[in-house]
C-alpha cells in the first residue's frame, strides 16, 4: 500500500508541475499582449480542469508512471491552453496572429510525437491514448471557435462533431463499440487542424481559406459518416454462437425426445 501511494504521489507532482506550467506560459503571454480577463479567466480554468482530470484519471489508472510520452502530451496540452486563451481574448481585441499559430503549429507538430515516444518506451497505455485524443479533440474545437469568427458558426461543426457523437452514444450504446483502425480516420483527424490553422492565420484569400474548410468539414462528415455506419452495421448483426454450442444443443434435443 505505501508503495502504491508513492506511485501515485508521484503521478500528482506530475500533473502539479503540468498545471504550474501552463500558468508560467499564461504569465508570460498576457502581459506581452495585454491579455484581458477573459483570456486570464479562460486559461486558469483550462489549467484547473486539465489538472483536476488528469489527476482523477490518474488515480483510477493505477500507473507507476507518467512515461515520457505522457509528458509529450502534457506540454501540448499547455500550448493548447494558451491557444484557448488566446481565442477568448480575440473576442475582445484582435489577437496576435503570428503567436497564435506558432503555438498551434508546435502542438501540432507534436501530435505524432507522444506515439512515437510511447512506442519506443514501451509505455502505451489506454490513458495515454485517450489523454491523447482528448487533447486533439480539444484543440480542433478552440480552432473552429476562432475560424468561425472569420467565416461564420457553421465552422463549429468541426470542433463539435466529436462532441456530438460523445453525447450520441450515451443514448445509443452501440456508438461506444470499438472502431477497427483505419489510416484515412487517422489521416481527417489531421487535416482538421492544419485545414483550420491555415484559415485562422489568414494567409490566403477569403474564398481559399473558405474552401479548405469546406474540404476540413466535408472529409469529416465523410469519416464519421463512415465509422458510424460501420458501428450501425456491426450491431445488427448476431453475435456468433461457438462451434461446441450447436452441437450440445442438438444433443439435449435428441435426449429430450
Amino acid at each position: 500500500m505505501a508503495l502504491n501511494n508513492t506511485y501515485e504521489a508521484r503521478l500528482q507532482q506530475e500533473t502539479a508541475v503540468g498545471a504550474g506550467v501552463q500558468i508560467l506560459l499564461l504569465a508570460l503571454l498576457g502581459p506581452a499582449i495585454g491579455m484581458g480577463p477573459a483570456g486570464w479567466l479562460t486559461g486558469l480554468a483550462f489549467a484547473f480542469a486539465t489538472w483536476a482530470v488528469l489527476s482523477r484519471a490518474l488515480h483510477r489508472s493505477r500507473l507507476r508512471s507518467f512515461g515520457p510520452a505522457n509528458r509529450v502530451t502534457l506540454g501540448r496540452a499547455t500550448l493548447v491552453g494558451g491557444v484557448t486563451a488566446l481565442v477568448a481574448d480575440s473576442f475582445r481585441s484582435a489577437p496576435p496572429v503570428t503567436l497564435l499559430v506558432s503555438l498551434t503549429a508546435v502542438a501540432l507538430l507534436l501530435d505524432g510525437v507522444d506515439g512515437k515516444v510511447a512506442r519506443r518506451t514501451g509505455t502505451s497505455s489506454a490513458l495515454g491514448a485517450r489523454f491523447d485524443m482528448e487533447v486533439d479533440a480539444f484543440l480542433i474545437l478552440v480552432l473552429s471557435v476562432y475560424v468561425s469568427t472569420q467565416l461564420g458558426p457553421w465552422v463549429l461543426l468541426i470542433g463539435g462533431m466529436r462532441y456530438a457523437f460523445v453525447a450520441a452514444a450515451r443514448v445509443a450504446p452501440w456508438l461506444t463499440a470499438p472502431l477497427p483502425p483505419s489510416f484515412a480516420r487517422k489521416t481527417v483527424a489531421a487535416i482538421q487542424g492544419v485545414c483550420l490553422l491555415v484559415a485562422g492565420a489568414e494567409l490566403l484569400p477569403g474564398p481559399a481559406n473558405l474552401a479548405i474548410t469546406l474540404l476540413a468539414l466535408g472529409s469529416l462528415v465523410w469519416s464519421f459518416g463512415r465509422d458510424v455506419l460501420w458501428l450501425w452495421r456491426n450491431s445488427r448483426v448476431p453475435a456468433r454462437v461457438p462451434a461446441e454450442q450447436p452441437r450440445q444443443l442438438l444433443e439435449l434435443e435428441l435426449a429430450a425426445r
